[in-house]
């Protein structure tokens, strides 16, 4: 009985496939048609690779490396895996560099690797280096090389096993237990080497029921996921959560390129019609920018019109918990924003996200506020949450009926959370320190880093790394309020997080793409700005027309547009006391090119790597700390815009 109450995830999906046996838990187009996968069969195809592993050699406890985008043969491997009582250790398909590969495969000891026609040519170049490495699995059907094989070959390994040892298949799940490693998920390793995230069984299905407590989903929903299936919040809050409640999952058709997946997510959108999806920041912008760039192609009329009731429709739902109120004041919106929702919104939410849409499930630690009240204004919330790989990864979110934009939603239960200050001491609601948090689904550790480990969990606490309080007047919900690692520091020492900024600058101006502010016991702040190059020469022609945008004329003048977006914040400015006006940079260094995966200034999660971008581009902050370069009108930045 007491087993029971910590399931491992064998437990968890033999139950719950069960339960929901002939519902459809897969959605993946093959060809030109979308295939349905129930509950039951994704179950028994997991039991099917996991006896093939077995006959293969894979023991208990030993490693695999999984490498491929999203789709049906991703999670049943792993489930294969798992039922074999092996640790997966899912790789980022965004990995480019030998080196990442080489490190990931070895320091995780994994006797085989698992990859797709994609992604083959990567474990190619540098299986060679991977003496451990037994056997290359192979998802699709192409020519083989040296020491690979088909996963076809390995499911008719597993039915011939099953016929004759399938005794031996139920001793091995009868051996794993809860505190089993199931996963070790690697971070993206910014600073260093990267670090082995153990997580077990128990930290899985934990985290899944810690996640009821926030955020329900209806029987026989759909979600599209388009994050990588690598992360373990497309495990839990994808397709743990989706499988819990009985709802399906669905992939985004796998493209020749990277690039060409990306394209495939409108087309993925309008067939399967999602009810949720899982977002992250960068993905959650690219969908406002696609919007706008849609009702600006119906002319300036319907623009106005979309962009007047955007507004309205933000300042009656306010931070969400308190829309309409005070009542008096709002009555008279509710009928016209009916109107605006019927003849604006319903069209928009239609064509961008399938007519079903009920919301976006946020990741990442922070999401702007301003583009919280946008998506809620159309009608599509964007219900921001906050987690960790370390703590496996939901700590808490935002969800229907309960939710304060702003902050990061209600924290999960059970689970214990305190705010410490440097010297770990307790602080008081409402008072800004690193993030602490207590429960079943803190990591085991860092595999093969006992000193990260020690320092990072200590005495059963997680020491997050990150800052934030809890909101006095309801300590459930929590403020993320930025990294401790990305703090700035003046020149008197005086300490600062910038996400707040970065964020606001970026989802609240269409002139300007990616920003980092940098401050590192200098005499001011200064900006690292990635325009919108297009936005900015359509604004140059509206206001200026007839100046060239490639003249010095005209790109001084778009330089003023920028220094413009930025002054918004000080005194006097639209956005006035957002920001204490010490924080506010006094010198703008527009880049020529934007942060990408591809220059390694963006991680696979879609998040800007700070460290990198100052060292990428320390040239331009030394600059900027020029009396030269403290000019606007510097030759670096006409040159860049």
């Amino acid at each position: 009985m007491a087993e029971n109450l910590r399931p491992t995830i064998i437990d968890f999906v033999e139950k719950y496939t069960a339960r929901f046996a002939d519902n459809t838990f897969l959605r993946e187009k093959v060809g030109d048609s979308w295939t349905e996968t129930s509950f039951k069969k994704t179950r028994d195809e997991g039991r099917i690779l996991a006896a093939g592993f077995m006959a293969l050699g894979l023991k208990k406890g030993e490693k695999v490396s999984l490498l491929s985008e999203g789709r049906n043969l991703w999670i049943m491997t792993e489930l294969g895996i798992l039922y074999a009582g092996g640790v997966d250790v899912p790789l980022s398909f965004k990995l480019e560099s030998d080196y990442d590969l080489t490190f990931r495969i070895n320091h995780s000891d994994s006797v085989y690797v698992v990859a797709s026609e994609g992604e083959i040519h990567k474990i190619r170049r540098v299986i060679g280096k991977c003496p451990a490495v037994k056997k290359v699995i192979l998802l699709d059907d192409i020519p083989l090389e040296k020491g690979e094989m088909y996963i076809g070959e390995l499911r008719s390994m597993g039915l011939a096993f099953l016929k004759d040892h399938s005794d031996k298949l139920e001793e091995r799940i009868a051996s794993i237990g809860p505190d089993d490693y199931a996963n070790i998920s690697y971070t993206s390793g910014t600073t260093a080497d990267p670090k082995g995230i153990l997580l077990t069984h128990r930290n899985y299905t934990a985290n899944v029921e810690q996640g009821s407590s926030v955020i329900g989903i209806e029987e026989g929903a759909v979600m599209l996921i388009v994050l990588p299936l690598d992360h373990c919040f497309a495990h839990v809050a994808g397709f743990y959560t989706m499988m819990m409640y009985g709802g399906s999952i669905a992939t985004v058709p796998v493209g020749k390129t990277q690039l060409a997946t990306l394209r495939n997510i409108p087309g993925a959108i309008k067939d399967v019609r999602p009810h949720i999806m899982l977002s992250v920041p960068a993905i959650s912008r690219n969908f406002k920018k696609n919007i706008e760039a849609a009702v600006r192609a119906k002319g300036p009329k319907v623009e106005k019109l979309f962009d007047y009731a955007v507004k309205l429709a933000i300042g009656y739902n306010r931070e969400y918990y308190n829309a309409g109120k005070p009542w008096i004041k709002q009555f008279w919106k509710k009928p016209l924003l009916h109107f605006f929702d019927r003849k604006l919104f319903k069209p928009v939410r239609d064509a961008a996200f399938g007519g079903r849409m009920r919301f976006f499930v946020g990741g990442g630690a922070l999401l702007d506020i301003e583009l919280q009240r946008w998506f809620c204004a159309i009608g599509v919330p964007v219900f921001q949450g906050y987690g960790l790989s370390e703590a496996t990864p939901i700590i808490c979110a935002n969800s229907t009926g309960h939710a304060i934009f702003g902050s990061s939603g209600r924290t999960v239960e059970p689970m214990d959370i305190k705010i410490c200050d440097e010297d770990h001491n307790p602080l008081p609601d409402g008072e800004t320190g690193e993030i602490v948090i207590r429960g079943e689904n803190v990591m085991a550790g860092y595999w093969k880093n006992p000193e990260s480990t020690a320092s990072t969990i200590i005495d059963g606490w997680l020491y997050t790394g990150d800052r934030g309080y809890l909101y006095a007047k309801n300590r459930r919900y929590l403020y993320v309020t930025g990294r401790f690692k990305s703090l700035l520091i003046s020149a008197d020492g005086e300490k600062y997080s910038p996400e707040g900024y970065e964020d606001s600058l970026t989802d609240g101006s269409k002139y300007i793409d990616q920003v980092i502010i940098h401050n590192n016991q200098n005499p001011y702040t200064i900006v690292l700005i990635v325009p919108n190059k297009e936005a900015l020469r359509r604004w140059l022609k509206e206001k200026h027309s007839g100046v060239d945008p490639e003249s010095v004329e005209g790109k001084e003048l778009m330089l003023g547009c920028i220094q413009a977006e930025c002054d918004s914040y000080r005194k006097g400015g639209s956005h006035e006391g957002m920001f204490p006006e010490k924080w506010l940079p006094s010198a703008i260094a527009v880049l020529p090119e934007p942060f990408t995966e591809q220059n390694g200034l963006v991680n696979s999660t879609s998040k800007i790597v700070r460290g990198k971008v100052e060292k990428f581009y320390a040239d331009r902050i030394d600059y900027a700390y020029t009396p030269e370069g403290k000019q606007l009108l510097n030759p670096k930045n006409i040159e860049s815009i």
